[in-house]
């Protein structure tokens, strides 16, 4: 590519495309990475600079860049045909796949109903649970409305947003948004009750138990993201919460939703994060790393009572009336049965605890920076709290964009992360090398000294 083709991209690239979650006036005026080709868990932009993927695209990949198994799967797929609709049709991957992801998945849920990210895959889920009590003899029409907790991220589908929990992104909809109970979740550095872990014995769940005990008549479903709030601010859940909030759901006959559409796949440290506490939701939600990465496809994973009050005569009209053009497609299938493969083959869970413990280690000399208030991390997911003031947890003035500002400076040295505000999130691919993980971990650790010390 000569340097005018790559000057025409990058002037291309600013006037017509708007990317999410960017501030497109800030955008306009950066010098700006586009990138071209990938390897392993590195990326390389046109320039021929390379840079480690730090989040693995988002979070999605799980084995890294142009792993031959997954091309090969792809590539053998697209010979035979590249999508064919599941509506009163099925085809060979989606079938093989479902059957797979039900295997795999925690003890109970037994059906899987196919989509193509993580908001639908949440709002598949919201609709039918609202949907099994309007319908079902075992229902109840008065569960029309949901448990959110704050600070969580389901998604920016109207559904997804309405159980949502994070201002920045939802509240300029709320007119938009359907009534959903608010719960306080977890947030231990900055506990809304002022309290501190473990002495609080999870206060938090009182304010859940609550809802449910004046409300549970009028409550379909509670959705959550166990283990760990990804948008929020990679809140890391205490021990013993998702099992008590299962056990409350339970108790109070509302059905549990877990969105594992970001925990998913491996990233704390199991497939499911349900599995660390051994907790069987009702419902699961999965997209993100199903495909290693490579597509979009989305799963929702479901128990056979509720799949089972939608079962009727046609005159009844008890069908699940939804759906999705690209629904259950036949390449990203071929290359998640490829993912699971390489999963189980090369034992990757297994070979990740090594990792989590490094990144652990070489996450310790963080604490001694000043503008670091909270560490937090649960498997290879990471997020590091940036603050103005260590001791009063004094958040920086958001006019500064201190987290924009150091992704940047590690752009420059060779990283590429992406802050949620003023915590900077580390997730790299599942297949990082320690050596790797050194130099994300050094990169980060230098930009937020160099960053915040600048006057």
């Amino acid at each position: 590519m000569t340097g005018k083709d790559r000057k025409e991209l990058e002037i291309d690239d600013k006037k017509y495309i708007w990317h999410p979650f960017t501030q497109m006036r800030g955008y306009e005026k950066e010098s700006q990475i586009i990138i071209e080709e990938g390897n392993g868990c590195l990326l390389r932009d046109m320039e021929g600079n390379s840079y480690i993927d730090g989040v693995s695209s988002l979070w999605t990949n799980v084995h890294g860049h142009r792993k031959k198994r997954l091309d090969d799967a792809l590539k053998e797929q697209l010979d035979k045909i590249a999508h064919s609709t599941l509506l009163g049709l099925s085809n060979i991957p989606a079938t093989r796949l479902a059957k797979k992801l039900i295997a795999i998945a925690p003890a109970g849920l037994t059906k899987v109903f196919y989509s193509d990210n993580g908001s639908t895959a949440n709002e598949i889920a919201l609709k039918m649970t609202f949907q099994y009590h309007q319908q079902c003899p075992s229902g109840n029409r008065g569960k029309k409305k949901f448990i959110r907790l704050s600070n969580a991220y389901h998604g920016d589908t109207i559904g997804s947003v309405s159980v949502g929990g994070i201002d920045l992104f939802h509240s300029m909809y709320r007119d938009l948004l359907f009534p959903s109970f608010k719960a306080e979740a977890p947030y231990c550095y900055r506990c809304a009750l002022g309290k501190s872990y473990p002495a609080c014995g999870l206060a938090c769940l009182t304010h859940v138990e609550d809802i449910m005990k004046a409300h549970n008549h009028e409550i379909a479903a509670l959705m959550i993201e166990p283990l760990v709030q990804g948008a929020g601010g990679i809140l890391v859940q205490p021990p013993g919460y998702l099992k008590r909030v299962r056990e409350l759901c339970t108790r109070y006959n509302i059905f549990m939703i877990a969105d594992e559409v970001a925990v998913g796949f491996g990233k704390t440290g199991k497939m499911f994060a349900c599995e660390h506490e051994d907790v069987v939701p009702d419902i699961m939600a999965l997209a993100k790393g199903i495909t290693g990465g490579y597509l979009p496809l989305a799963a929702t994973l479901v128990a056979e009572e509720i799949y089972e009050g939608f079962l009727g005569e046609f005159e009844e009209f008890k069908t699940f009336f939804h759906g999705h053009t690209f629904t259950g497609n036949p390449l990203a299938c071929a290359v998640a049965i490829a993912n699971l493969k390489i999963f189980e083959e090369e034992r990757t869970l297994d070979h990740l605890q090594g990792k989590i413990a490094h990144l652990a280690k070489k996450l310790r000399p963080f604490a001694s920076l000043d503008h670091v208030g909270d560490v937090r991390q649960c498997g290879i997911m990471v997020g590091i709290e940036l603050v103005y003031n260590r001791a009063t947890k004094q958040p920086l003035p958001p006019e500064k964009r201190t987290g924009h500002r150091v992704i940047m400076e590690a752009r420059k040295r060779g990283v590429i992360i992406r802050p949620l505000g003023d915590v900077i999130v580390l997730m790299p691919p599942l297949g990082i090398s320690k050596k790797e993980i050194d130099q994300l971990c050094q990169v980060v650790y230098d930009s937020i000294r160099i960053v915040t010390e600048e006057k």
